[in-house]
């Protein structure tokens, strides 16, 4: 019999408790600090497993422990609340476009999971510390408007759920983290990623002039125009990314016009910029915001926003191991792929840059992640085998006096000691500017700097007005 018996056995037992949660969450989809009834969902269920609810008040998320009463580590397992929209999926609100085409709803699934293992699995003496259950709102970064009203208004901090968690303290007791993440494949259950390009998002606003389209365009100043030319000069730039930085620049047009006989006075843009380390991302952006500065000086203006995304997402490299140990001992040999450096991007490295963090992917889902065919095909990988990886990962962590919990936390060497500077590196990054300036001699200043890094402008002479003879 296998050392985990016991808990495996009560994953099987809670089979049906698993299902009824992930069909609830499937049909119930809520976008970032919308997630009020997943929630409160979850609460519930927690509070029927005899857990005490710490919510987060007037933001959705909740933690809850379950405490050994012994001295030890403080493991952190975690999910997601929130969705993706995706109005052209067939299972979308019809409302609000919300579905959960990237599979947050297993994560949470999981971590309710450990939660009712541990709870019916009873004190035997060999586990020490906490285990700490975080429901996370906000991993997505979407809906950005609502989210800056949000800022305005007191509520929150950050954009990203993990990020405003840990700035209000509740990952301030924790030693690691573990989350699962859903993926598709048929051969294998799971897959160990090494980590996540970080990002900075980027709101981007052409500022021109209005005019008739037809009757007096040489008026106007197109910032339609403007935005294109920004967006080919940037796209000019791909081929000075080195292919190891990982990097990605992706923008979206959000407001083009308003009317085909009026010269675009207003262009809205959305875009991140990404790659493997901060260092990058903040070289990336340099680059980017001179191009788009380039574009407007054709007599529009650009007002960039910046604001930290995530951080690069670090694997602990032992954790790692350890999962795929435990895979190796409960489901056999040659279940694990190993994907390397993804180029996605979450706020799970965040928690990364201060402590062990591990995002291994279960299989189960069907579709493209993030597209209309997405679904939840097989609950068997995508909820009830990581939920045994899970609790049995959590058992060795915690096992012998926590001795393996203890060479994680040793082995891993964070950005950042303390979450003081984290913050402060994180919020050198917000700027909002315009990036052309008209000076008394017609000459223009592209201002394309973060002033926080304490870099230079640089200045270019006006071209010389043309007149007619």
């Amino acid at each position: 019999m296998s050392k985990y018996s016991r808990y495996t056995e009560l994953v099987d037992k809670y089979r049906e408790f698993l299902i009824t949660a992930e069909k609830y969450i499937w049909r119930n989809p809520e976008i970032g600090y919308k997630e009020w009834k997943t929630s409160a969902y979850l609460e519930e269920r927690f509070a029927e497993l005899g857990y005490e609810v710490n919510r987060a008040s007037n933001i959705p998320g909740f933690t809850a422990v379950y405490d050994t009463g012994r001295e030890g580590p403080t493991v952190a397992v975690m999910g997601e609340l929130d969705t993706l929209v995706c109005s052209a999926h067939p299972e979308s609100n019809p409302e609000t476009g919300a579905v959960h085409a990237c599979g947050h709803l297993v994560q949470v699934c999981i971590m309710l999971g450990t939660a009712a293992v541990m709870k019916a699995a009873g004190d035997d003496g060999t586990l020490c510390g906490r285990i700490k259950f975080v429901a996370v709102p906000a991993e997505e970064t979407i809906d950005l408007e609502f989210r800056d009203r949000l800022i305005e208004q007191g509520v929150i901090k950050y954009v990203a759920g993990k990020i405003e968690f840990m700035y209000r303290g509740f990952f301030d007791d924790v030693d690691m983290a573990i989350m699962v993440h859903a993926d598709s494949d048929p051969e294998k259950l799971f897959k160990m990623i090494d980590g996540y390009d970080g990002c900075i998002t980027k709101h981007i606003v052409y500022k021109g002039v209005a005019a008739h389209a037809g009757g007096s365009p040489h008026l106007g100043v197109n910032a339609l125009y403007a935005a294109t030319l920004g967006i080919d000069a940037c796209n000019s730039l791909r081929e000075t990314f080195r292919e190891w930085d990982h990097v990605r620049y992706h923008p979206i047009i959000t407001q083009g016009g308003q009317a085909a006989n009026a010269i675009p006075e207003i262009v809205k843009m959305d875009t991140y910029v990404r790659a493997t380390t901060l260092d990058m991302i903040l070289q990336t952006n340099v680059k980017i915001n001179r191009a788009l500065a380039a574009s407007a000086a054709v007599g529009a203006n650009v007002t960039i926003e910046d604001k930290p995304g995530n951080l690069p997402f670090h694997s602990s490299k032992l954790m790692n191991r350890m999962f795929e140990e435990v895979v190796e001992e409960l489901f056999g040999k040659g279940k694990v792929i190993h994907g390397g450096w993804d180029t996605q991007s979450s706020d799970i490295g965040d928690l990364s840059s201060i402590m062990p963090v591990i995002q291994p992917l279960c299989m189960g889902a069907e579709g493209h992640q993030h597209g209309d065919d997405y679904r939840i095909a097989d609950i068997e990988k995508a909820v009830i085998n990581p939920t045994k990886a899970v609790v049995c990962l959590v058992v060795n962590l915690l096992s012998n006096n926590g001795e393996m919990a203890y060479r994680v936390i040793e082995e891993y060497k964070p950005l950042y000691t303390d979450k003081r500077d984290y913050f402060a590196e994180i919020d050198r990054i917000a700027i909002k500017k315009q990036l052309v300036v008209t000076n008394p001699d017609s000459s223009i200043t592209l201002d394309f700097h973060n002033p926080n890094y304490h870099q230079k402008t640089e200045h270019i002479s006006a071209v010389p007005e043309v007149t007619e003879e």
